[in-house]
């Protein structure tokens, strides 16, 4: 789907593109360990990308409709729908990024670490 396409889509088909990305990125990067097919990674994180900055330009509760992702069952989407709320739902959004690091599941744990780290330093300032 193209960035331009995007803008036809309503905020809730906006989410579940999200979550559908999300997990998709789950099984790509599971599936890259052993393939090296790194290309079809690059393509999911650039589509989340654009969905992400659709909902962005839609404003805030465009964006805080990403929260209800908060309890998806795959660890991927809850991470990647907190990072992108924290400007929006910071103390919410962290929360969820503090349970991912503390359950030490990789690779999604060592993403949420760095980010709380990058938060704490000041090197990431959500928008």
């Amino acid at each position: 789907m193209t960035r331009a396409n995007l803008g036809t889509l309503s905020v809730d088909q906006l989410v579940d593109r999200f979550e559908e990305l999300n997990v998709a990125l789950d099984n790509a990067r599971w599936d890259a360990l052993g393939k090296s097919d790194h290309s079809k990674v690059n393509r999911l994180i650039y589509s989340i990308r654009d969905v992400g900055e659709e909902l962005r330009a839609r404003g805030r509760e465009a964006r805080l409709a990403l929260t209800r992702l908060y309890t998806n069952r795959n660890m991927q989407v809850r991470l990647m729908a907190a990072k992108m709320t924290l400007g929006v739902a910071p103390v919410e959004g962290r929360k969820i990024i503090e349970e991912i690091a503390a359950s030490k599941i990789y690779p999604q744990a060592g993403d949420a670490g760095m980010t709380l780290s990058n938060l704490d330093e000041g090197i990431f300032k959500p928008t």
